[in-house]
């Protein structure tokens, strides 16, 4: 059995394994060792013991099945029988996302768990699973944002074969899985790479402590352990894209940016392949340059989330305005972001007290590479309570909700249980073992909130089990009336956007809005999406043709809070 680490600084390196230890030696490569102990074949536990200090798990490590802190496992990529061979993934554009978190999908928390659950998102009619982060984290159950091992699979959640009976099984049911990875920082608790060598610098800071180092001395190896990490994923694993979590924290001042070298390796993997496979970045940025080809000066991924849409989307129905919600709330922004994307496109912004963003050209990017959503992981487990939209709005507005985004210019994702109006909560939990650690986040957590005029006793105790078990789904509500009939009304809008192609249709310059007070009705050539968020009942275009409405419209009038999809007679589809 071969293995191999790379510690630039260290003096002597050691793998232990099978109790004894075994001196490596200096690889071809700079600041790399190697051993070979043992025969091949089999599982083996392992660790790298510097300087005499450790053993410390593998930087590189496929499988920690004793916990972070453990030592790491040996595991062959090889030996699963994959029944995918026909895969050739789905493109991102004209798909609609699902996003979800292991370990509160299903009760049990497992991919095999929810495995059982896919034919749910058939019968939806969504075209893609997206999971929140499986690398491995502290505890049992987390957000998995603060993992630490970015080579191995959460081992509560299945570990590694686990994963790969899910995508699997997803891809025979002609589902894509895309996969939430983390970038820009690593979680404090059991994170050894520090140890090995210069991952981190302090050159650039992040909310999170010491950059993660892309771009100081010793930076090439770290930029390959990214970039090989992401390919791992996609070639060892089939999973068909990659969310990359905060790329504005990634500080690197290289002339050639690691998002651009990485869409390039992907890019070059998915033509070996013949596979599809797309990368989707999470910025507050509001720089389209993510999303512009290499061949233009961009970076060249394939599409970024719209937090501005969400946000418009969001405050127009609920009404709130604190925060970094401030700027938004009127039909006016909502038909901005339905026709430009960015509400801050170099404009003011009262929450960071500057002027923020950049333009979108219109005219040359797809609306397909922003990802719309009404609610997410951030949008609802970052509120105090972990409330859902659902809980705030009226049966009617739920509905409007879900069409305005369903039929926006955008690739849609949904959040899991909000096809059904999910009545749990989705908060911030984590179980972090360090007791010190543990209450550092607890009291965090409580003191981030006071300063927002919540009562510390009011704020859930991320620590707490009863935190995580409040936010597992309910299954059992889509046997309720209401929640069922919600649930036709977003399995039907996705099936109206297979068959109406204006819906899927890229081209932003063909969407025009028109708004009042309390009304929109947006154009996508000859459709009309005519939405009423008022109580009082608006006139319908005469002579449309309805295609579909969230609530039965009487002689040519739309009631208060619902909305109707219509379309033109005589008018050619695009």
């Amino acid at each position: 059995m071969r293995y191999e680490v790379w510690a630039p600084a260290a003096e002597t390196v050691e793998v232990e394994t099978g109790g004894s230890r075994h001196a490596m030696t200096r690889a071809d490569r700079p600041g790399w060792w190697t051993a070979d102990v043992g025969a091949e074949g089999g599982e083996q536990d392992y660790g790298f013991v510097l300087d005499g200090d450790g053993p410390f798990p593998d930087p590189r490590s496929p499988w920690q099945p004793h916990g972070v802190h453990g030592l790491s496992r040996t595991y062959d990529h090889g030996r699963f029988p994959w029944s995918d061979e026909g895969w050739r993934g789905r493109p991102l554009r004209g798909s609609v996302l699902y996003e979800l978190h292991v370990g509160t999908f299903t009760p049990e928390g497992t991919f095999d768990a929810a495995i059982e659950r896919l034919d749910h998102l058939v019968d939806l009619g969504v075209d893609a699973v997206e999971l929140l982060p499986v690398a491995a984290f502290p505890g049992r159950h987390g957000w998995g944002y603060d993992g630490v091992h970015l080579w191995a699979v959460h081992d509560p959640y299945g570990g590694p074969d686990g994963l790969k009976r899910f995508v699997d099984a997803a891809h025979r049911r002609g589902l894509a899985v895309v996969l939430d990875v983390v970038y820009n920082h690593l979680g404090p608790s059991g994170n050894y790479l520090g140890r090995f060598g210069p991952y981190f610098t302090d050159a650039h800071q992040t909310p999170w402590g010491p950059a993660v180092n892309v771009d100081q001395a010793g930076s090439d190896e770290v930029r390959a352990y990214i970039v090989g990490n992401a390919l791992m994923w996609l070639r060892d694993h089939h999973i068909d894209g990659l969310r990359l979590d905060a790329v504005h924290a990634i500080r690197d001042q290289r002339a050639l940016h690691l998002l651009e070298e990485l869409a390039g390796a992907v890019s070059r993997l998915s033509a070996a392949t013949g596979r599809e496979m797309f990368l989707i970045a999470e910025s507050d940025l509001n720089d389209p340059r993510l999303v512009t080809s290499r061949e233009a000066g961009g970076y060249g991924l394939d599409a970024q989330w719209s937090d501005d849409f969400h946000h418009a989307l969001h405050t127009l129905l609920t009404g709130e305005r604190q925060g970094y919600y401030a700027d938004f709330g009127t039909p006016e922004v909502l038909a901005k972001t339905l026709t430009r994307v960015f509400l801050h496109d170099g404009t003011w912004s009262s929450f960071r007290g500057r002027t923020h963003g950049r333009p979108v050209d219109t005219h040359r990017t797809p609306g397909h590479r922003f990802l719309g959503f009404l609610q997410n992981h951030d949008q609802v487990g970052n509120r105090a309570t972990g409330d859902r939209i659902s809980a705030s709005l009226s049966p009617g507005l739920r509905k409007v909700g879900a069409a305005l985004l369903l039929t926006a210019p955008f690739t849609p994702m949904l959040f899991m249980g909000e096809e059904w109006g999910a009545g749990s909560p989705w908060r911030y939990f984590s179980d972090h073992q360090e007791p010190d650690l543990a209450r550092a986040v607890s009291e965090g957590r409580r003191r981030e909130f006071a300063d927002h005029g919540w009562a510390s006793e009011d704020v859930p105790d991320p620590q707490d089990p009863e935190t995580y078990r409040a936010s597992i789904l309910n299954w059992s509500e889509l046997d309720e009336p209401d929640h069922r009939d919600l649930y036709a009304w977003y399995r039907d809008l996705i099936a109206l956007r297979r068959a109406e192609p204006e819906l899927t249709d890229p081209r932003l310059t063909e969407v025009a809005v028109e708004y009042g007070e309390t009304w929109l009705v947006i154009h996508r050539g000859p459709l009309r999406i005519a939405a009423n968020l008022g109580p009082d009942s608006l006139p319908l275009p005469e002579g449309d043709v309805l295609l579909a409405s969230s609530t039965e419209a009487a002689e040519g009038r739309l009631p208060g809070e619902s909305i109707a999809i219509l379309r033109t007679p005589g008018q050619a589809r695009t």
